[in-house]
């Protein structure tokens, strides 16, 4: 009995530690392939700005980047999310986009004030983000990328 717990634990760690490197790998190359990248609100506070710790705006990012607020079960969001990735493509190493679920990141969708989905954010070096809600097209992200990037 002993020896069948043993290598059932033993089995359940080979499969973790096997697919640790790829999941970590994963995240790491969505950055550098320009992806978007998901993330969490305790992520939100450490990349990008403390919400819990200040209430004026202090941006953490090396970066501009983008900041979409979505549900999965959100018609216009996932209309929206192949315009995000072929500016996550055409921008890489210049901007970042962030993917924030809505539905598992509440508290941070309510500091925000989120009441439509998609929302983005799209945040400069300095000063505050512009907001825009629903499924803009391209070109709008674009000159906004343009002008965040003059500054």
């Amino acid at each position: 009995m002993k020896g069948t717990r043993l290598f059932s634990l033993l089995s359940v760690l080979a499969v973790v530690l096997f697919l640790l490197p790829s999941s970590l790998s994963a995240q790491k190359d969505s950055k550098a392939e320009g992806g978007i990248i998901k993330i969490d609100a305790e992520t939100f506070r450490v990349k990008i700005h403390d919400y819990k710790n200040g209430a004026e705006w202090n941006y953490k990012g090396d970066i501009p980047c983008i900041i979409d607020f979505y549900a999965d079960w959100c018609g216009p969001c996932r209309q929206l999310k192949p315009t995000l990735e072929r500016l996550a493509k055409e921008y890489k190493g210049k901007i970042y986009i962030y993917a924030v679920d809505v539905d598992a990141n509440r508290e941070l969708a309510e500091a925000f004030k989120v009441r439509s989905i998609p929302m983005t954010l799209v945040v400069p070096m300095k000063g505050k983000p512009l907001m825009n809600t629903g499924n803009l097209p391209y070109d709008v992200f674009k000159k906004q990328i343009e002008e965040v990037l003059k500054k």
